[in-house]
């Protein structure tokens, strides 16, 4: 293993609160006419939820409230004036991945750069699958030395072939994965840029083109070469660092992409050299794609046109997926990147998600245990995406056998997701995220949004090197392969 990098340039943390006057919360808090604005409350309240108005007390910021665990400022009002409970708001958003919580500990997280306080669950959802069902084996005691984020390193290298182009580390093992120009709005991607390029990491162009806004971030991005071709020019293969053919999507398997034409405006169209309102589809598979032979053409193809550049293979998760992943390395790919199904925004088939490929988990540790019999292992880098959502996926995506991390949907919450699910309509999302409509779009400001994404990930840092300090290691890659430390739930309910 190379020497780990443990000091490295951290982007600064801003308190950055919800572009909506009134933000959803798990808690609401009401105050009655009896209050009469002693400001008790206020002097109380460790977490900012109340403030005073120039007469009366304002509107409390419960979004802010950690709940029945604190209950200082209910307890402390003198004329008993406040009441807590759950608000209602809070049950109507999300699903059983992502729980009202999980959402709701995401904004906390994107807002302040820190870990939610109170009893916000923020580790697991509640699908009762997947990650949710496993749990880290942590020491019972705490280790006998200093949590200093300067003694723990959180740096991957993403080239490690050997071969003689650029040797890639970046400071997180996570990126950002491909939402194409058309699928989210512009303001979205170019956040998403900037907040990588902060990170010293990369966000992926999807399959819809690369927007000229995207130039100033050419090193931090990866430009993604799909089925439909969309954008695809050596212009633009030759600006990047990162270069990523996508065969298949963990989200929808064997389908290939639709775009529908309200979202195909003319901005998208001219990008995608299509026509304005006409729905887009990408084919399933590569025709010019049949066997590893023809998938070396294609690699040995964007080595020639930049040849500085790393190749990521995303597939999804067929029951021989250890063998497409073997088949890249002699194919000559740096990265494999194995699609889940547990991903894709709201735009993927249900039918399709829940119902065709391999869970990720399985897929995991089946990819590294053959690339380790073939003797391979240390020469490839494994990156895993579908359904990522918080520093705990992470780790326990690492613990079983990868390298590193792709995410998505965790991008889109950040910059305040509801998970409605209409994000496959033009003005289907309600709040500008997954839509290419211009009086939408206009809700976004890119540097809070850029700001969001920033905080949201120093937080997911700061978890995984707690979690990496309570299983007594110093460097994530220490963690690669160690299913040691985990525990499934189901095998233990099975057999105790």
């Amino acid at each position: 293993m190379e020497q780990a990098d443990y000091k490295i340039n951290r982007p600064e943390v801003k308190i950055t609160p919800s572009r909506y006057r009134n933000a959803i919360g798990k808690y609401r808090i009401r105050r009655s006419k009896a209050c009469i604005a002693c400001g008790k409350c206020m002097e109380i309240c460790p977490y900012g939820v109340h403030q005073k108005g120039k007469i009366k007390m304002a509107m409390p910021q419960d979004y802010l409230c950690v709940g029945f665990s604190c209950n200082q400022c209910i307890e402390a009002c003198p004329e008993k004036a406040l009441a807590l409970d759950i608000n209602p708001s809070s049950k109507v958003i999300g699903d059983k991945r992502w729980t009202p919580d999980l959402i709701i500990s995401t904004w906390y997280m994107a807002e302040t750069g820190r870990v939610p306080p109170g009893d916000l669950e923020y580790k697991i959802g509640d699908s009762n699958g997947g990650f949710d069902r496993l749990e880290f084996k942590f020491q019972k005691e705490a280790p006998g030395r200093e949590l200093d984020p300067d003694k723990f390193s959180t740096v991957i290298p993403l080239n490690r072939s050997g071969d003689n182009r650029e040797k890639i580390r970046i400071n997180l093992p996570v990126y950002g994965g491909g939402m194409s120009f058309g699928s989210i709005a512009l303001k979205v991607i170019i956040a998403r840029a900037r907040a990588w390029q902060a990170w010293n990491s990369f966000t992926c162009t999807g399959e819809g083109g690369y927007p000229q806004e995207l130039y100033p971030y050419d090193d931090h991005v990866i430009t993604q070469v799909a089925t439909g071709l969309f954008g695809v020019r050596e212009e633009t293969i030759k600006r990047v660092r990162m270069v990523e053919f996508k065969y298949a999507q963990g989200a929808k398997p064997g389908l290939g992409g639709h775009l529908l034409g309200d979202k195909v405006t003319p901005e998208v169209a001219k990008m995608r050299e299509a026509v304005p309102g006409n729905p887009l589809f990408s084919p399933f598979p590569f025709h010019s794609v049949y066997s590893v032979e023809d998938h070396k053409k294609h690699i040995d193809w964007i080595k020639e046109i930049n040849p500085k550049g790393l190749v990521s293979v995303k597939v999804s998760t067929p029951t021989d997926v250890d063998m497409v992943a073997v088949g890249s390395y002699y194919a000559g790919a740096h990265i494999i990147h194995l699609d889940g199904s547990y991903g894709g925004t709201g735009a993927a088939p249900d039918i399709a998600k829940k119902n065709i490929a391999m869970p990720i988990e399985y897929a995991i540790v089946k990819v590294h245990n053959f690339l380790k019999e073939e003797g391979i292992r240390d020469k490839i880098t494994v990156i895993v995406s579908g359904g990522i959502r918080t520093a705990y996926d992470v780790a326990k995506a690492m613990a079983l056998g990868a390298d590193g991390v792709v995410v998505g949907t965790a991008e889109m919450v950040a910059v305040e997701c509801i998970r409605c699910s209409n994000c496959e309509s033009g003005r289907g999302c309600a709040r500008g995220i997954a839509s290419t409509d211009p009086e939408l779009n206009r809700t976004i400001d890119l540097d809070w949004a850029t700001q969001r994404l920033i905080n949201m990930f120093q937080a997911w840092r700061s978890q995984l090197i707690e979690i990496l300090y309570r299983l007594n290691m110093s460097d994530i890659r220490e963690l690669v392969g160690r299913t040691d430390c985990l525990r499934h739930l189901d095998y233990e309910e099975n057999y105790s």
